[in-house]
């Protein structure tokens, strides 16, 4: 649904954003429900394999990630002409609550200023009201990235026959956490985590480039399992914020990804993860965050 002012170009435009979104998205059912220039209101419909912790149903922050990205990625093309691609520099986003199990979860983005080469964003995420949100985002894009033109130039085939489907492993690190098993990340023996290409963690179907809320759910999943190898806790740690600075473009490769904790006190801890492909010393992303633990006896106060 559009605002009545639209002129019939600019609902052309909206469509075409609409229906040619990137293939996570595509494959995820996230919907344009609503649009205007430079705004963006986005559904993605509750699925069982978002799920990041089975234990109590919440969803992965990393689904949380990807719809704040590419709900960014829709305000900023409906604030442009639709001609030029974007790419995301960097994106911070602060968690305000947990997704409650079973709902949809909805975006609203708007791209308040452009320049000639930079469009700047701010989303909200939620389930029943923007004003009780789940998570809230800021965001950097670049303007003419690449010569691309995901509106116009032509597609990779084969994006119906990928599936919302998780492996089953009862005894693997990710038991508990389909979106991570659909991802297909695995821990390796130095401590490292591999994210595997595949083509639906496409963002950009014409380079191809992996969908940078992929890219951030990874860094995310690493740096939850790293935190919890370090400090050798049980439970899962609970995301308070995350930045994540897009360095380069993720290819058609496998992704390696490790973390180190820049501090820790007695219920917060500090980290750094970092994503690469072929090249250690050349990073495609990097992020910094905070996990809230649960309260350790003998740690430092903030």
């Amino acid at each position: 649904m559009s605002n009545s002012s639209t002129t019939p170009a600019f609902e052309e435009l909206a469509g075409a954003i609409g229906g040619r979104r990137s293939d996570y998205g595509h494959i995820s059912g996230l919907l344009l429900d609503r649009f205007a220039p430079g705004e963006a209101w986005s559904r993605l419909p509750y699925h069982p394999i978002f799920v990041g912790d089975a234990g109590t149903g919440v969803l992965h922050g990393g689904v949380v990630t990807a719809l704040l990205d590419e709900s960014c990625g829709m305000a900023v093309q409906l604030a442009l002409d639709g001609t030029r691609a974007i790419a995301t520099l960097d994106l911070r986003i602060d968690y305000q609550k947990p997704a409650t199990p079973g709902l949809d979860i909805k975006a609203h983005s708007v791209c308040y200023r452009t320049t000639r080469s930079i469009a700047f964003v701010r989303s909200t995420a939620y389930q029943d009201s923007e004003e009780d949100p789940v998570a809230t985002a800021t965001a950097c894009f670049m303007i003419g990235a690449n010569r691309t033109n995901m509106l116009t130039d032509r597609r990779l085939d084969g994006r119906a026959a990928l599936t919302l489907e998780a492996p089953e492993d009862p005894d693997g690190p990710f038991a508990s956490s389909p979106f991570a098993r659909w991802l297909g990340i695995r821990v390796n023996d130095d401590g490292t985590l591999t994210m595997p290409f595949s083509p639906k963690i496409i963002g950009n179907p014409i380079l191809p480039a992996i969908h940078g809320g992929m890219t951030g759910a990874f860094l995310e999943t690493t740096a939850i399992v790293g935190v919890r190898r370090e400090l050798g806790i049980a439970t899962l740690p609970k995301p308070i914020g995350l930045t994540i600075n897009y360095l380069r473009s993720g290819r058609a490769l496998d992704s390696f990804a490790n973390v180190s904790i820049v501090k820790q006190g007695r219920r917060i801890v500090a980290f750094e993860a970092r994503a690469w492909q072929d090249d250690a010393d050349r990073p495609i992303a990097t992020a910094f965050g905070h996990f809230m633990l649960r309260p350790t006896p003998g740690n430092d106060d903030e």
